[in-house]
């Protein structure tokens, strides 16, 4: 393990040594080392070319759609905070206002309680039918938990959390699908906004917030992060796949990150999850993306990157599949090495 850690430590890009050195080697993050390596994150020519789209006046082309997948404002300040982007940073913030602002738009908060899927379609806020809010609940989360991660923590927070919380179903997730039917959270809308919800409960230490992130963590763990409850069978293959971004999407080595981050990794039911990474574990060393959710050419398109993410198949290693492997076998304590 030591050379896959060693090898990460000499990566071209800063923000995978800084995954490295945070995450798994655990250096301070008030150390200047880890300062200057943030430092070079901002300067790095894969933040400049995120950010090759940003207007004058900050904000992100284009400017009202801040959701464009995956080139949207929304999408690009997500990805900044994953990556070890420096809190604080001035010139964030009118991008940062955007995303908020889109996400407390009333368009998108608005409840209006339905009795058909035809009237929710109708309705262009919230649709609640039985007693539940029909919402792409990532939305909102990933604007709080981008927000918080790059220093931006204000009023607007709070609400994006009270929305959150007053949105989650009765399993303790969230679901945006209106079929009147739909009455279990749905994986890919509830991991993010436990995310976000997670480290708003670490700034703020409220009760309610640790008891919504308690809940909707219980979503994953009753199923093992990847197993339907009634057959014990897998509840989608692609959750066994490795992938780097997952955008909104689900797998399980998201699953397993949001867990540790939140506090849960050692949570017995996350075993199962934790010995299928390990099982993919190359030969060599590393981990593949073994998939993934963006394309790199068609501008225009949907689901365009502006950027690459490295390599993809069964057979390479991945530097930010690897390194977030190497992050959830450390917090789970099944990661040994030798620090020099």
């Amino acid at each position: 393990m030591n050379a896959v850690i060693q090898k990460l430590l000499e990566s071209n890009e800063p923000s995978v040594r800084y995954k490295v050195r945070v995450h798994v080697q655990e250096d301070q993050m008030d150390s200047e080392g880890i300062k200057v390596l943030q430092r070079e994150i901002t300067h790095s020519p894969r933040v400049k070319k995120l950010l090759e789209n940003r207007r004058k006046d900050g904000r992100i082309e284009p400017v009202t759609h801040v959701y464009k997948k995956w080139n949207g404002a929304h999408w690009i300040l997500a990805t900044l905070a994953d990556i070890g982007y420096p809190k604080g940073d001035a010139s964030l913030q009118p991008a940062n206002d955007q995303v908020i602002e889109r996400w407390l738009n009333p368009e998108f908060i608005r409840e209006k309680s339905c009795d058909t899927m035809k009237a929710a379609y109708r309705h262009c806020g919230v649709p609640v039918i039985d007693g539940r809010a029909r919402r792409c609940a990532s939305q909102q989360g990933n604007a709080l938990f981008s927000a918080i991660a790059l220093g931006f923590m204000d009023e607007r927070c709070h609400r994006l959390a009270e929305y959150l919380i007053r949105w989650q179903w009765p399993d303790g997730g969230w679901n945006c699908d209106k079929n009147p039917k739909a009455n279990k959270s749905s994986f890919w809308e509830t991991l993010i906004p436990l995310r976000a919800l997670a480290l708003y409960s670490n700034i703020t230490g409220n009760q309610k917030v640790c008891k919504s992130v308690a809940r909707a963590a219980e979503v994953f763990l009753k199923r093992h992060l990847y197993k339907r409850q009634s057959s014990k069978t897998i509840m989608n293959p692609k959750f066994l796949q490795l992938h780097y971004p997952c955008y909104w999407h689900y797998d399980i080595l998201f699953g397993l990150k949001v867990m540790a981050e939140a506090g849960f990794i050692s949570d017995p039911r996350c075993a199962d999850a934790l010995d299928v990474l390990e099982s993919k574990q190359l030969p060599g060393g590393g981990w593949p993306a073994e998939e993934r959710f963006y394309k790199t050419a068609g501008a225009q398109t949907s689901g365009y990157e502006l950027i690459s993410w490295g390599s993809t198949g069964k057979t390479h290693m991945n530097e930010w599949v690897t390194a977030d492997a190497l992050y959830v076998l450390k917090s789970a304590g099944r990661l040994k090495y030798m620090r020099d």
